[in-house]
């Protein structure tokens, strides 16, 4: 059997390399090519491009790559025809994979989306592509399958693939056991893997630091950086101020661990802050003309999925267009103050965890895809 798998960012190519080598585990034989980045490559995918390296996000960034993106388009189609795989699997990215979507059904190849976008919470139009182009939908929250099957999008609830990746880590004890040995009250910093969020997130991330570590001298921060270019652009920024910071590559399961409170970006990190049971604050920065049509789109009360899941505000959320580290500081510094505080957040993190947090997901998608796959092999009528 032949998959193609596609991811374009670098939270889908670690679940595509998860789902690989789970594929690999039911089929020892299956074939498994496709586009995604590092991690898929070194679970078995044969890359025949690495469209994780344009991560991108909002229109603009989009128009600016329009002709590598339909350059791809053309070379998958191409290898569709020429290699006929018998099932897509396609990984969020939704404005890439509408596209190769559609591609793959002119050459009669099912599409199966792992990790669907959150077409739910915004641009709900899109349930209609959604309807048209897929053949199945692995659904990883269940709200999300509710609402798809409502409208009736082929989905199944399988749990997030997240929870997967986060049951088989083995932290770095060495790593923890020597930050648990310094002084000092941890507040970890987590700005997210893509560089326009870094860039635009950091600087408000520091300045609350900032304002924290005047109100707790005792305090001192761990950022935890995607890679080594988005680490140095964290330490640029800090040069700003005398402050006690260290930026980890790397190390984001042990920063969440030791850190009192996270603050943190919005995105699927969430999910893993609320996994270790620590405290978080929520931010995310955006341009004003961005935050204001975002605002006409966005159809749900959080854009955290934590908060989604516990339907109530278990992460504080600070979404704005203007510098949010003030009231970020404040929040923070009151939490840390406040141990009551701190527990009721722990308990409602360990009640979500009882929920939803449970491996799995991973194992059921790829089953789906190698029956999906099966299907498609067989003789049609008239054959």
């Amino acid at each position: 059997m032949h998959v193609f798998i596609s991811a374009g960012e670098p939270s889908g190519d670690l679940h595509g390399a998860n789902l690989i080598r789970e594929l690999k585990k039911l089929d020892s034989t299956v074939r498994l090519s496709g586009f995604g980045g590092e991690r898929m490559e070194a679970a078995g995918c044969q890359l025949l491009y690495p469209l994780c390296k344009h991560s991108v996000m909002w229109i603009l960034s989009v128009v600016r790559q329009i002709f590598t993106f339909i350059r791809l388009l053309n070379d998958a189609q191409r290898f569709f025809r020429e290699q006929k795989p018998d099932v897509i699997v396609v990984i969020d990215y939704p404005g890439f994979h509408w596209k190769l979507a559609q591609r793959a059904k002119k050459e009669g190849i099912p599409v199966v989306y792992f990790v669907p976008p959150q077409i739910w919470a915004w641009g709900q139009w899109r349930v209609k592509k959604m309807k048209r182009l897929m053949t199945q939908v692995l659904s990883a929250l269940p709200f999300e399958h509710e609402w798809l099957h409502k409208r009736g999008v082929n989905s199944i609830y399988i749990g997030h693939p997240y929870f997967d990746e986060l049951a088989a880590q083995n932290l770095d004890e060495a790593f923890l056991s020597e930050e648990k040995a310094r002084s000092g009250r941890i507040v970890g910093i987590l700005p997210g893997s893509r560089n326009q969020e870094v860039a635009r997130n950091v600087p408000e991330m520091l300045r609350a630091a900032r304002l924290i570590h005047q109100s707790l001298p005792h305090s001192r921060f761990l950022v935890a950086a995607f890679n080594e270019n988005q680490a140095q652009v964290v330490r640029d920024v800090a040069k700003r101020w005398n402050l006690p910071l260290d930026v980890h590559v790397g190390l984001t399961p042990e920063i969440i661990v030791l850190s009192e409170c996270c603050i943190a970006v919005s995105g699927s990190v969430s999910l893993e802050i609320m996994y270790r049971r620590t405290p978080a604050m929520i931010v995310y920065r955006l341009p004003r003309i961005t935050l204001k049509i975002a605002r006409r789109l966005v159809k749900v009360k959080w854009i955290t999925l934590v908060n989604l899941l516990a339907k109530e505000t278990v992460f504080p959320e600070f979404i704005s267009d203007r510098d949010p580290s003030k009231e970020l500081a404040a929040r923070v510094i009151q939490l840390l103050n406040d141990p009551a505080e701190t527990q009721a957040m722990r308990r409602k993190l360990v009640e979500l965890c009882d929920r939803f947090a449970m491996p799995g997901a991973v194992a059921a998608a790829a089953r789906c895809i190698l029956s999906i796959g099966q299907v498609a092999r067989l003789p049609k009528p008239g054959q």
